[in-house]
């Protein structure tokens, strides 16, 4: 996976009153508006696991099971999905393998999060072996370690492409789960809105957005169902107690009964794409490959990003820095 972009997006001009740039995209010689503004993006901790399995289908399934129920921390345990795949011969033990990315508020909350997606979905899991998949993190926590109980007394301390593991004696034969996992703070939140003139169209873009990240943006992830997102969330409510609601402002069957709609006469559907990554760098890169996928596709009427002027996290992606303006 290589950190590059295609061709970039020829600004066209610039409107100092809607705060919006034109741009064209060089391949379909398609024109839409990108706003002047940025995802506003906050911390938490991650994690990475490595799975390896016999095959691919079997290190595929483990992942997919793994990684489930981990959308927002807003009312999900974590945040998780598959970073990529990784071929056997980068793997501790020659076996095909996935990364995934698993966020949590605290280091505390994140141990338990990945003891308890290794210990029920990935050891659960046919022929599956769980290593750090973040070597390079200084804090490690005692995930494997504290697994190893589940032998009941009959787990083995083992060796694997020089990592110190455990053997846990399983049904199938071993578990085998690396001793120490890291853990370091990472960026969450980022994020860039997709405003098209129907649902079928803004999909389309929404699912080119996602596979350009997948293709060119290492190092991180996206938590939503496919990478995609429909039903965005504001903090807070306006009529009932509670921590977050449906983003009004976004919705296109609310644009002309609520009034600060951001939603234009012309566009019928939003999707939202979110990204978390190990660096802010890593983020700002995949929203640069992203906002430059969808921005190509016909019937994309605006790209623009969500934040909360400042006050939800320190971290800030400008849309002007992922389409290149001056």
């Amino acid at each position: 996976m290589a950190a590059t972009t295609e061709k970039k997006l020829e600004i066209l001009s610039y409107d100092d009153k809607t705060q919006t740039f034109t741009v064209k995209s060089p391949q379909t010689g398609h024109v839409c508006t990108i706003a002047d503004t940025f995802a506003e993006m906050f911390s938490l901790w991650a994690g990475r696991i490595l799975i390896t399995a016999e095959n691919e289908k079997w290190a595929l399934t483990a992942a997919n099971v793994a990684t489930g129920f981990a959308t927002s921390v807003i009312m999900a345990p974590a945040e998780a999905a598959i970073e990529r795949p990784v071929p056997a011969d980068q793997t501790p033990d020659n076996r095909p393998g996935m990364l995934i990315q698993i966020y949590n508020r605290d280091r505390f909350e994140l141990k338990h999060q990945l003891m308890e997606r290794i210990g029920q979905c990935i050891m659960t899991c046919p022929t599956t072996s769980a290593y750090n998949g973040f070597e390079a993190a200084k804090r490690k926590l005692n995930v494997g370690s504290s697994l190893r109980y589940f032998g009941d007394g009959f787990q083995k301390k083992t060796m694997a492409g020089g990592r110190k593991c455990w053997r846990i004696p399983v049904m199938e034969g071993d578990f085998i789960v690396e001793d120490g996992f890291g853990a370091q703070e990472a960026v969450a939140g980022g994020n860039f809105m997709i405003f098209a003139e129907k649902q079928a169209s803004g999909l389309k873009a929404a699912e080119a957005a996602a596979d350009a990240i997948r293709d060119r943006a290492p190092d991180v992830i996206m938590p939503f169902p496919g990478g995609v997102c429909r039903a965005g969330s504001k903090a807070g409510s306006l009529k009932y107690k509670m921590k977050a609601s449906t983003n009004h402002p976004y919705c296109p069957t609310l644009r002309t009964l609520v009034p600060d709609s951001v939603v234009p006469e012309n566009v019928a559907s939003v999707y939202e794409i979110v990204i978390n990554g190990l660096t802010l760098d890593a983020v700002k890169n995949a929203m640069k490959q992203g906002v430059t996928a969808a921005a190509k596709a016909n019937g994309v009427v605006k790209i623009s990003a969500g934040n909360y002027g400042g006050k939800l996290g320190p971290h800030k992606a400008f849309l002007k820095e992922a389409i290149e303006a001056p």
